[in-house]
């Protein structure tokens, strides 16, 4: 049964504007709706019973400024539940931030440019401008939808309401916390930092740590070498690493209405290691190369030598569009190189300087799971693009091109080897996957993505699949077609039927 909540804007609202950011994949869907009962096609392993979370742009209204882009659209958590009658249910809501809130009472857009205060109503100054658009983080019986930009908000889990900002009990000092966290399967607690912690291109960053029971136990902060972009960062069992990426803020640009990120190609990049449950005055910073860019790891551990190995979706240049043509750099997209590389660094010797070798192929969205996380992990999967797809990949999501290939990767030699593939053919993509553990501990678990189908001119087709993670190439155990248009998601998680119903 499907329930659609029309939230279309007043035919008076602006239209949006025909770039790549509003068409094709990213066209705005702007509509909250409930489906239940989907027929799954094949049979779910026992395992896939849970809820699978997905972080979904979506712009309320136009955007003040035709030169805005995806990552300014208002969040939507979207759940995938599936259930142990081999039946799925879908469901997805606008999260109800103070941004939402400031323009829906008007009916258009309030708030300007990407991550630039400056730009909004004179109005709206002082509101909570973060979009909560990112990454539906899980912890602790808690479901958080999170933005780097400011603070998370809490969803209730089932029901996908907006419960308020959350700050930890009032103990977060940060105004920002990250969209990645790394969560240490053994201990059960959550690591996290904020960036640009109090305020617009501050070089201050706040290391957050969460126990097991949810409760923010330590903050501590400290100076990046520059105000930069820091999407993502990692640990290890005894160490958190900071990596440091020359895509940087300036408070002047902001202030005369410019872009939040620039990208400078003549800037080192650098690697920030401390003890995990040290203090910061520990912090080591390791040179890396001049102008690089990563948004998403793999993982990072230490090795028998002490050795840390952090692996990282490298590129040559920053991979948005909008943020290389804010910095002056005109390339077109196959002059932009990448790979999943690794960076070692020995915590306690001589060496100021990282080590770089190639681990895998360009892609992104690596995965591993969730009991390897800061330990050594001799595999993992990442989506890429098929080198032998004869025809374009399917245009969408902030970068512009969808992913049409997942693989898994043998990561424990100093060179990965591809060990197993599933490429889709022209006109198919694939959104960030998740994975599902098996109750076989010799069985590699289940990989649970949303796949688009392009079937004609602005039309589109979209399904969950459930793939068997340690044999790729056979396709999909199960997938059921989601009947509604969906976009591009960012990231997402998975809770098992077990956690949600103990939280409850």
């Amino acid at each position: 049964m499907a329930t659609i909540a029309g939230t279309d804007a007043p035919a008076t609202a602006r239209q949006f504007p025909q770039t790549s950011h509003f068409v094709g994949l990213n066209q705005p869907v702007g509509q909250e709706i409930s489906l239940t009962g989907l027929k799954v096609e094949g049979t779910l392993p026992p395992e896939v019973v849970g809820s699978f979370y997905r972080a979904v742009p979506d712009p309320h209204f136009a955007p003040k400024f035709d030169d805005d882009n995806v990552l300014s659209g208002d969040g939507m958590i979207s759940r995938v539940s599936f259930n142990a009658d081999n039946t799925v249910d879908y469901a997805i809501r606008y999260v109800r931030t103070a941004r939402w809130i400031a323009e829906d009472e008007k009916g258009r857009a309030r708030f300007g440019r990407y991550r630039n205060p400056f730009t909004d109503d004179a109005d709206v100054a002082g509101i909570d401008r973060t979009v909560a658009n990112t990454t539906p983080v899980w912890h602790a019986g808690r479901l958080l939808m999170a933005k780097e930009d400011g603070r998370p908000y809490a969803i209730d889990p089932i029901t996908l309401e907006t419960r308020g900002s959350y700050d930890f009990g009032g103990r977060l000092k940060s105004k920002t916390v990250t969209a990645h966290v790394r969560i240490d399967a053994a201990t059960g607690e959550m690591f996290l930092y904020g960036y640009e912690a109090d305020g617009e291109a501050s070089t201050k960053i706040a290391y957050l740590i969460v126990d097991k029971n949810g409760n923010l136990t330590s903050e501590q902060w400290f100076d990046a070498p520059y105000c930069a972009m820091m999407h993502d960062f990692a640990i290890t069992e005894n160490y958190a690493l900071f990596p440091i990426y020359p895509t940087t803020c300036s408070l002047e640009r902001l202030k005369a209405g410019g872009d939040h990120w620039v990208h400078e190609m003549e800037t080192d990049s650098w690697l920030g290691v401390m003890p995990r449950y040290g203090d910061v005055s520990q912090m080591r910073w390791f040179k890396g190369p001049k102008g690089v860019s990563a948004y998403h790891f793999m993982n990072a551990f230490e090795d028998a030598n002490g050795i840390i190995h952090f692996d990282q979706c490298l590129s040559n240049t920053n991979a948005f569009p909008f943020i290389r043509e804010a910095s002056g750099i005109h390339m077109a997209p196959w002059e932009v190189q990448g790979a999943l590389t690794r960076w070692s660094v020995d915590p306690k010797g001589d060496a100021s300087e990282v080590t770089q070798s190639v681990v895998g192929p360009p892609g992104d969205f690596p995965l591993i799971p969730a009991r390897m996380q800061g330990r050594p992990n001799p595999y993992g999967w990442m989506l890429t693009m098929d080198p032998q797809m004869k025809g374009p990949p399917l245009a969408g999501g902030p970068v512009g091109a969808m992913f049409n290939t997942i693989i898994r990767l043998d990561v424990a030699g100093a060179a990965g080897q591809v060990l197993d593939a599933l490429a889709l053919p022209v006109g198919w993509s694939l959104n960030e996957p998740v994975h599902v553990p098996s109750h076989d501990p010799d069985h590699l678990g289940y990989i649970v993505t949303i796949v688009d189908h392009q079937t004609g001119e602005n039309q589109f087709e979209h399904a969950a699949w459930v793939l068997d993670a340690g044999a790729l190439h056979k396709g999909p155990l199960a997938k059921v077609a989601i009947p509604a248009r969906l976009r591009p998601q960012v990231h997402g998680w998975w809770v098992p039927q077990s956690a949600l119903e103990a939280a409850e």
